[in-house]
């Protein structure tokens, strides 16, 4: 499939007017065709990596998503009832260009990767030197993992954590916020080169971005176009999750009905 698109677009690129990532690609390698460092399988390979590398985690996000809006209904037709004062009742999609408008919903997407963190363990780091921290000694090199499920779930910065509240991650005001100190659901860290000159970095899933926007749009538009509910008399799904590449809903059965 990634071949074909790949074809498709070097049938029809235009230099000048770059539609996508795959023609800016496709560009780049005609300065470098004199080369071997740049090649069209280089261009697969960073295709599959933005196509596959975040679908796990952001599919997983919306199958909890989804149980979640037929768990709290009122929660479902509030970010419905924002969808509708923005974009009208018809059937207009959700852009990007919506998201600032949308603090809502957009707490909602946050609400849902706080309470069932996919991966609850984050990515390793080590102290540069012998550290002490809460009263443990940390040799210099050893692996650290940060539990995510856990920073999720403190009462301390989350009251009552089992509840699914959005209006945690929102202001007074109503507009959004971030709680960096307790909120990571792609991770955490900063680490500095070996030149402390140099500017920091953070040590946080490279897709972040890439999975917000997918996420955004992918739950605004189920969520303006259809209703979730459960069928009559069924039992409300559980929310425990089975534990494997990341933390997965059960299979729920629901009513999936266009608005």
């Amino acid at each position: 499939y990634l071949r074909h698109e790949i074809t498709k677009h070097r049938e029809n690129l235009d230099n000048d007017n770059p539609r996508d990532f795959i023609d800016l690609l496709l560009i780049e390698l005609q300065t470098q065709e004199k080369t071997d460092c740049f090649t069209e399988e280089n261009i697969l390979f960073i295709i599959e990596d933005l196509f596959f590398g975040g679908v796990e985690t952001t599919v997983t996000t919306l199958r909890w998503g989804l149980p979640y809006m037929v768990l709290c209904p009122e929660e479902q037709q509030k970010v419905q009832a924002e969808l509708d004062s923005i974009l009208g009742t018809d059937h207009d999609v959700p852009t990007l260009a919506h998201r600032s408008q949308l603090p809502y919903t957009e707490a909602t997407i946050m609400e849902i990767q706080r309470i069932r963190a996919l991966v609850p363990l984050g990515g390793p780091h080590a102290p540069n030197e012998d550290t002490t921290f809460l009263g443990y000694d940390i040799p210099s090199g050893t692996q650290v993992l940060p539990i995510l499920w856990s920073a999720h779930m403190d009462p301390e910065f989350w009251p009552d954590p089992e509840k699914f509240d959005p209006c945690r991650f929102l202001d007074a005001d109503g507009k959004v916020v971030t709680r960096p100190e307790s909120f990571m659901p792609f991770s955490t860290g900063k680490f500095f080169s070996k030149d402390q000159q140099k500017q920091k970095c953070r040590r946080v899933c490279l897709g972040k971005q890439l999975a917000k926007m997918e996420l955004f749009l992918l739950f605004s538009s189920l969520l303006k176009h259809f209703n979730f509910k459960l069928p009559e008399g069924a039992a409300a799904p559980s929310t425990d999750g089975c534990l494997g590449l990341t933390l997965a809903p059960p299979t729920v059965n629901m009513c999936i009905i266009q608005r």
